[in-house]
């Protein structure tokens, strides 16, 4: 099971963002999910005075759900695609929100604190999860906020069967109409290959997030995708998520 990494994967991803939006678009609750989990951060306030961090904000979809969970806070969006970030950038946005073209692994030289860190569709592409979290950390101020919503199967073997009828029968075919197919063969083969859900929480809690939990989607992706929720300490740490 041969994945895309790195500059591999940061250049189908360039290649594929003209179609990204529309593929997307394809997906039940797609945008309704990112929501549910900007959500789940529990920002005060409406992120007034508050800086958030979006790792691996593609196109911008997981940009828009934060301002519509927080749509005072002040974003911080980084990706390493350029081709992703240009198409994000040709959207409008409140002067708040600033893009930058930074890989997952050097997130450590974006300019902390943040208050909150969430990240769509990002760790299972990554090469080092665990050193990515250490920055994450990093620039996390105590008692900030974590919130990674990913393909995370539950361990189930139903869910693993699932998943894999759906891309062969849905997502790689549409992948491939637009030329894309290495990249939707990759999204398939990266979430069989990353963590279950519970060993995903685990790795958060070794890493040294506080008040770890792992909740389901709605609808079709349920068991599919989780959003995991977590705080650097525990003043102000996560408690609660719905």
């Amino acid at each position: 099971m041969t994945l895309l990494r790195d500059r591999e994967l940061a250049s189908a991803f360039d290649d594929a963002a003209r179609a990204y939006d529309l593929l997307t678009a394809l997906n039940p609750g797609y945008t309704a999910d990112l929501l549910r989990s900007a959500r789940r951060l529990r920002l005060p306030g409406g992120g007034a005075g508050l800086r958030v961090l979006d790792l691996g904000c593609g196109t911008g979809a997981s940009t828009r759900a934060l301002l519509r969970a927080a749509p005072h806070a002040s974003v911080t969006a980084v990706d390493a695609s350029a081709g992703m970030l240009a198409r994000a950038r040709a959207k409008p946005w409140p002067a708040r929100v600033c893009f930058r073209q930074l890989a997952a692994e050097r997130v450590a030289e974006e300019e902390g604190p943040f208050d909150a860190v969430f990240a769509g569709y990002l760790f299972r592409n990554v090469t080092d999860p665990d050193e990515v979290l250490a920055s994450v950390r990093h620039l996390l101020r105590p008692g900030g906020r974590l919130a990674v919503h990913e393909y995370s199967l539950s361990g189930g073997a139903a869910h693993r069967a699932l998943w894999t009828a759906v891309c062969r029968g849905v997502i790689v075919p549409a992948g491939t109409l637009t030329g894309d197919g290495g990249l939707y063969r990759h999204l398939w083969r990266s979430v069989l290959a990353f963590d279950t859900a519970p060993a995903f929480a685990g790795r958060l809690a070794r890493a040294g997030f506080t008040g770890v939990r792992v909740l389901p989607v709605a609808g079709w992706q349920t068991g599919l995708v989780h959003t995991f929720v977590a705080g650097n300490g525990s003043v102000g740490g996560v408690r609660e998520a719905r």
